[in-house]
């Protein structure tokens, strides 16, 4: 029998405009003109549903699976690897409208929330019980919950907390089969059989929409003071981040490295000083906390002095104000800068062992000139973890050989040195390539069968990770 065929966005819209009192519909002219993120396709799929409640997405889905038409779960459209772009007879849905706080449990550090709540509206919304998020990323003003589930995000503080995935205690989804999956356990001490979560954890969409979410939280540590530290590598950096997470009564916040080509860069286009910093060596940016603002700024005076010598430091500057401190963290956050000159550049987000950090930047540019004399990169990120990010400085996209060629130099070693060809972005679909290439087939296979299981029809999150 043929394949019925493809409803057109706007015929999608209009069956699904009654379908549930709590779900709101929008079709290509409502789409028309919306920012659709950090991928321009993410709205060419031309329809969105916008869940209010678990029971709308629920319809939602089981009209879509008994109908044969996919679905592509959205959430903040901060992605970088296009696991939100969509294509015409596919449904958006969005956790746009599932943007409630649902109970902040402050004695027990723990909150309720719905997914398409902003990183940044939680971290608000429990700052007046004392209290933060364990995890902490640059785009936490657009980053939805549901979103850093379903890629298991990383970012400032996985050297202290883990990622996302050590943050979760429980979830609610909605599984492909329109049935609610309810999990939503507050404890950290669960040991009854296989802990089913972990699948909506990094699944990408692929596996269920993510709807509801316990979080883990910790104390708020305000009094906090920022430096920008010279160092000549890795491994100097390295023994800074070991001396402040050493110290008692003070709280390694934040552990920052970029290297020589990225911090000068930036910094030229920021008109931000650099006379403090020797010829040709990369910046740490190191924030600690204390009891108080003056406690962690002599923290990082002594930690300086200290270091001075045997770590070889190559400059060194402490923030003097709240103001000067948000500039040396916009050097870092605004790591997009470079898009401008270069745009479409190839981009990656890998991880290996911190002590490898060194062998492995040295073998990259080294690969990197091997294909092509003129090849540089920045590199930047979350040194303490050994995630790196790496763009490379050529207008993209490139022809699929040289891209190709690209990646193996990039992903040359990674696995094999313990480390993951992608650290915090996912895969989507354009690290398809990486993860068919890095991944072993048996762990490749196995993800395929519990698609195959839950999502027999492949109408979850279509042509991205785990694949077909």
């Amino acid at each position: 029998m043929p394949a019925a065929p493809r409803l057109s966005p706007a015929d999608l819209a209009e069956r699904l405009s009654e379908l549930h009192p709590e779900l709101t519909i929008l079709g290509p002219s409502e789409l028309t003109g919306r920012h659709a993120g950090e991928h321009p396709d993410n709205f060419a799929g031309g329809v969105m549903a916008q869940p209010g409640s678990s029971e709308a997405a629920a319809a939602l889905v089981r009209w879509c699976a008994d109908n044969s038409v996919a679905i592509v779960p959205q959430g903040g459209l901060t992605g970088l690897v296009g696991g939100n772009v969509s294509h015409a007879g596919e449904v958006i849905l969005s956790s746009s409208r599932l943007n409630r706080i649902l109970a902040i449990h402050a004695d027990e550090m723990t909150v309720e929330v719905e997914a398409g709540v902003a990183l940044e509206t939680l971290q608000q919304a429990v700052a007046p019980h004392g209290l933060t998020t364990g995890i902490d990323l640059g785009s936490r003003g657009t980053a939805t919950v549901g979103g850093m589930v379903s890629t298991n995000a990383g970012g400032i503080l996985a050297f202290r907390n883990g990622v996302m995935r050590h943050q979760v205690l429980g979830l609610e989804a909605i599984l492909p089969s329109g049935e609610i999956y309810s999990d939503m356990t507050r404890v950290v001490k669960v040991s009854a059989g296989p802990d089913l979560k972990h699948l909506f954890i990094g699944g990408e969409g692929a596996f269920g929409f993510v709807t509801k979410v316990v979080l883990k939280l910790e104390p708020l540590r305000p009094h906090r003071a920022t430096a920008f530290i010279g160092v000549a590598d890795a491994a100097a950096a390295l023994s800074v981040i070991r001396h402040f997470r050493s110290l008692p009564a003070v709280t390694l916040e934040g552990a920052e490295m970029m290297w020589p080509r990225y911090i000068r860069d930036h910094a030229k286009l920021k008109n931000f000083d650099l006379s403090w910093l020797e010829d040709d060596a990369g910046a740490l940016l190191i924030e600690v906390s204390a009891e108080t603002v003056e406690r962690a700024t002599a923290a990082l005076e002594e930690g300086l002095e200290t270091l001075w010598e045997p770590a070889d430091l190559k400059g060194g500057i402490i923030a003097q104000s709240l103001e000067q401190a948000r500039r040396f963290w916009d050097i870092r956050e605004d790591s997009g800068f470079y898009y401008a000159d270069i745009p479409g550049a190839a981009s990656f987000d890998i991880s290996v062992p911190p002590t490898g950090l060194d062998a492995y930047v040295a073998g990259l540019h080294a690969r990197l000139r091997a294909i092509d004399a003129t090849y540089d990169a920045y590199v930047y990120g979350h040194i303490a973890d050994g995630n790196l990010h790496i763009t490379l400085i050529r207008r993209g996209p490139l022809m699929e050989a040289e891209l190709l060629a690209v990646e193996g130099a990039v992903y040359f070693g990674v696995q094999e040195a313990g480390g993951s060809f992608s650290a915090e972005h996912g895969v989507g679909f354009e690290k398809r390539h990486g993860y068919e290439t890095c991944i072993s087939p048996e762990k490749r296979a196995l993800a395929r069968a519990i698609k195959q299981a839950l999502d027999p029809k492949a109408m979850f999150n279509p042509g991205k990770v785990p694949f077909a």
